[in-house]
C-alpha cells in the first residue's frame, strides 16, 4: 500500500490519499462484495476440473494388518477413563453413571 501510495504522489506530486475502514468508508465496491457466479453467463468463467474417481478396484485389502488397531483398542480397555469413553459413544453419550464415573479432569473435559 505505502509503494502505491508513494508511486502516485510521485506522479501527482499534490496528492493526499487517505486510508478509511470499512466502517468508516460506506460506500465500498461492490465487485469486491459480491461476486459473480462461476457460471457461462460470467465473462470471467473458469470450468471446474471434475476431481477423478478413485478406483476402488486397484485397493487390495488381503494384506490388511490388524495388529495396530488391536493394540490400540486394547490400551484404551486398559485405560479407566478411555474404556468409560468408549462406553458413552456406543451410547450416544446418555448414561450419566458412566459420566460421574470419570476422573475430574476428564469429567471437566467431557462438559
Amino acid at each position: 500500500m505505502l509503494r502505491c501510495k508513494i508511486a502516485i504522489q510521485e506522479y501527482r506530486r499534490n496528492i493526499n490519499i487517505v486510508n478509511k475502514d470499512g466502517n468508516i468508508h460506506k460506500t465500498s465496491d461492490g465487485l469486491s462484495r459480491w461476486p459473480l457466479p462461476n457460471n457461462t453467463d460470467n465473462p470471467a468463467y473458469v470450468p471446474e476440473e471434475a476431481s477423478p474417481e478413485i478406483p476402488t478396484e486397484g485397493i487390495s485389502f488381503k494384506d490388511f494388518n490388524t495388529t495396530f488397531f488391536e493394540e490400540v483398542r486394547n490400551i484404551y480397555t486398559q485405560n479407566k477413563n478411555c474404556s468409560i469413553l468408549c462406553q458413552l459413544l456406543n451410547n450416544d453419550c446418555k448414561n450419566n453413571s458412566l459420566i460421574h464415573a470419570l476422573d475430574e479432569v476428564w469429567n471437566k473435559s467431557y462438559d
